[in-house]
């Protein structure tokens, strides 16, 4: 049961506080409202009701009646003070709980509330309770249950005593003084720290069971806060006490090696710090390093955690984050350089001056990512550097032969042992500047496994729309790779991924004719082995004529390295000639070339002598450099089976099969007997039958072979022929026709057969490749017989 008076009272609001029964407490007024409220009240009674003012999340007070909480207090005026500014400071002491019904607004709030008189209090210590005398504490459990909360309240109050001695004199003086559960309870509440909100939740309580049990709740929530805190607080102070001392250890050691001699008076964080002010970065990625210097200037010198920390900070300082190198702009400059250190590669040499043509006008122009594709020793790797020398740039290369972990390219995280930046970052890093040109070599040679795809990481790398942000593991702070010179070779485009090839400038380097090596040798290799051998301009002279020789007796590649170690040779033997024999000069001829060389390994695949029944010359690409192959043909008595020998893929013995079905096809209009298939088995062969072959291209050739074997017409031995056959006797086009009609020029051929649709690669080629040779271009198989099988005479 409770008692309720229902009375009117100024009212004034308070924000953020909650005054309890009890409570001595002061307060400023400076609204028109409040100020008149104190004056009415001070004339009246000195009774005020202070209500506190609710808030919406955004921390804005509600306004009206639906803007205070429900129960309020009615507090006594102790005393009121003018301040400045017509603020009032009003000292109250709070007497009763209220509920606030509504409120009136005269000239001031006034509040219409019901007082709150708990009738089931009790006086601590007392049998009767003087507030409502038929309540006794004659029985035993009511009076064991007053006592349980007292001491329950008394042990929460000491466990929290423990964390905060502070509020320990006051409260247990008042569990000596308090009269009442309720004066306790609420005296409770006004020394022990907690919320605004906790406050005003007690002073909404109307029974003295539910401001138990609601203390009790907030006290101990505030225990446990407090218990979290005081471990926090210990863990802490260990380290803090740990760090001092290590601190103190190393500025005594410092001061120790300062007065040695053997230290130096900066601190390596201090020097860290000073190049960090030194370093051309962006802002954000100055605060990245600053941050990590602050880190390690708290870790332990010897620990592994701080080797990791120093040498993640001296990656980032050494990086050139803004640091970038002065481009040559002398275009005439660059093509001379170009043209001094290789011979040929016109179309890389096009594309390098027109990069440089575009960065001058533009100022500054996408730098161009490139990759060359072409045989071994045909020179890719070699201009790239000459193309860095032209361009004045800083020169990095990359071999990615074998690379199979992702990490090789973007870099280790810095979690495992060991770890360390990608191949990209490192190369920046030994480059000093963010725009060196980069060479990846092989990039063909990549593999993967289950550690990841290194080519799928190129992928970002290679992307100019992405490769301004590039992501390392290690480094963790974006890389700009958007103005670095990209240069990547290749043997074979067709082992390079598709996404990776899509990103990247193909451009064909294709082999070297024989009068384009004899240049080379003459005007690059041999004064680069002389100079490498240590003999004098004038020591070692060598023919003219033998260049030819050395170049086709000696070596047979596409590129130009095994003409080089022949050369080498050479020098060598020279050498020693003149060290030992004392010779002042030294002559190479064709007449002594063998002293030298020794035995020629290759011999020239010249044209047959003579036209043959079932012999037809075909032209070949190998990585080597172009080939002839004669294919031959021989039928015999049988039932009508093929044979393919001369170790053929799958590829090639389709294209024979097709061959043959076209012949048959057309042997009524050609005069063949119908029944010749039938009682005759072929057998199609390719000399050299140890060295694999494939491919569409020698089609027509099978298929002229097989139809001059069939007619007993003899093929032409100075034609030579490549294309793709159908089984209605179309040719299609293919590849490889420089190297093709390279060999062809070079066994003697007179005519060559291509197909129609190789127009335009035929017309890329240098005169000095096509000059001699009747190129003549077919569509048909028609076509094809007509220039390669020699007639009867009538």
């Amino acid at each position: 049961m409770r008692r309720i008076t229902r009375k009117r009272y100024p009212c004034v609001v308070v924000r953020k506080m909650a005054v309890l029964p009890g409570m001595v407490i002061h307060f400023d007024i400076n609204t028109p409202a409040g100020v008149k409220a104190v004056e009415k009240a001070m004339i009246k009674d000195r009774k005020l009701f202070a209500a506190a003012e609710k808030e919406t999340p955004g921390g804005k007070a509600k306004s009206g009646r639906t803007g205070l909480f429900g129960f309020g207090c009615v507090c006594a005026i102790k005393q009121v003070a003018k301040l400045p500014g017509g603020v009032l400071r009003v000292l109250v002491e709070g007497e009763m709980r209220a509920s606030l019904l509504e409120i009136e607004d005269d000239e001031c709030l006034i509040a219409v509330a019901k007082e709150i008189v708990t009738p089931d209090d009790w006086y601590i210590g007392k049998t009767v309770c003087p507030v409502n005398p038929e309540l006794t504490m004659d029985n035993e459990d009511a009076r064991l249950k007053i006592m349980a909360r007292i001491n329950i309240l008394k042990e929460l109050l000491t466990t929290m005593l423990g964390y905060n001695p502070q509020i320990g004199k006051t409260l247990t003086k008042q569990f000596e003084e308090a009269q009442t559960l309720s004066e306790l309870l609420d005296y409770v509440a006004m020394n022990v720290p907690m919320h605004f909100s906790d406050r005003q939740r007690l002073l909404g309580t109307e029974t003295i069971e539910d401001r138990f049990l609601t203390l009790m709740t907030i006290l101990q929530r505030e225990v446990n806060i407090l218990d979290i805190k005081t471990n926090i607080a210990k863990q802490i102070k260990e380290r803090v006490d740990k760090n001092q001392k290590e601190y103190v250890l190393r500025e005594q050691l410092r001061v120790i090696k300062e007065e040695l001699g053997e230290g130096s008076t900066a601190t390596e964080e201090e020097k860290y710090k000073e190049q960090v002010a030194k370093l051309k970065a962006k802002k954000e990625i100055k605060e990245k390093i600053l941050k990590e210097i602050d880190r390690f200037s708290h870790l332990h010198d010897g620990s592994s955690e701080a080797e990791v920390s120093r040498g993640y900070i001296e990656t980032l300082l050494a990086l050139p984050w803004d640091r970038a190198s002065s481009d040559n702009k002398d275009i005439n400059r660059a093509e001379r350089i170009l043209d001094r250190d290789h011979y040929g590669l016109d179309k890389v040499k096009e594309r390098m001056l027109e990069f440089l043509a575009v960065r001058n006008l533009t100022k500054k122009g996408d730098s161009p990512i490139i990759c060359l594709v072409g045989p071994p020793g045909t020179g890719k790797t070699s201009i790239a550097k000459s193309v860095a020398t032209a361009l004045d740039k800083k020169y990095i290369r990359i071999c990615l032969g074998g690379v199979r972990d992702e990490a090789e390219i973007r870099g280790h995280r810095r979690t495992y042992v060991g770890a360390m930046p990608g191949r990209i970052v490192t190369g920046l890093k030994n480059a000093g500047v963010k725009n060196p040109l980069m060479l990846l070599d092989e990039i063909d040679k990549m593999s993967n496994d289950f550690k990841g795809d290194p080519s799928a990481a190129l992928l970002e790398v290679l992307d100019s729309e992405q490769n301004s942000r590039f992501s390392d593991h290690y480094v963790e702070i974006p890389v700009d790779l958007s103005e670095v010179l990209f240069i990547a070779t290749a043997n074979s485009a067709a082992d390079i991924p598709r996404p990776l090839l899509d990103r990247m400038e193909v451009i064909e380097v294709s082999s070297y004719t024989e009068n384009e090596k004899i240049h080379i040798a003459k005007e690059h290799l041999f004064p680069k082995q002389v100079k490498k051998h240590g003999l004098k301009k004038g020591q070692l002279v060598i023919a003219d004529t033998v260049w030819p020789d050395i170049v086709s007796g000696y070596t047979k590649e596409a590129g130009v390295r095994g003409l080089e170690r022949k050369i080498s040779a050479i020098c060598r033997r020279a050498a020693r000639m003149i060290y030992q024999d004392g010779k002042s000069t030294v002559r190479v001829n064709r007449g002594n070339l063998y002293d030298f060389l020794g035995v020629r390994k290759y011999e020239q695949d010249k044209k047959s002598e003579s036209d043959e029944v079932g012999i037809v010359r075909g032209l070949a690409w190998t990585s080597v450099g172009g080939d002839t192959l004669s294919i031959e043909v021989n039928v015999m008595p049988g039932k009508g089976d093929i044979m393919l020998t001369g170790q053929l893929g799958d590829v090639m013995k389709e294209s024979a099969q097709a061959g043959m079905s076209y012949i048959r096809s057309i042997a009524d209009e050609r005069g063949i007997k119908a029944d010749f298939f039938k009682k005759h088995d072929f057998h199609l062969h390719i000399p050299e039958g140890s060295v694999p072959k494939d491919g569409p291209s020698a089609g027509i050739t099978m298929a002229t072979a097989l139809y001059s074997a069939i007619t007993g017409k003899k093929a032409r031995a100075d034609v030579a022929m490549t294309g793709e056959v159908t089984l209605r006797g179309r040719v299609l086009p293919i590849g490889g026709l420089k190297e093709k009609i390279l060999a062809a020029k070079n066994a003697g051929i007179k005519k060559v057969l291509v197909p129609k649709q190789n127009v335009k690669d035929i017309k890329e080629l240098d005169e000095e490749i096509t000059k001699g040779l009747d190129i003549v271009f077919v569509s048909c198989m028609d076509e094809v017989i007509k220039n390669a099988i020699r007639e009867p005479s009538a």
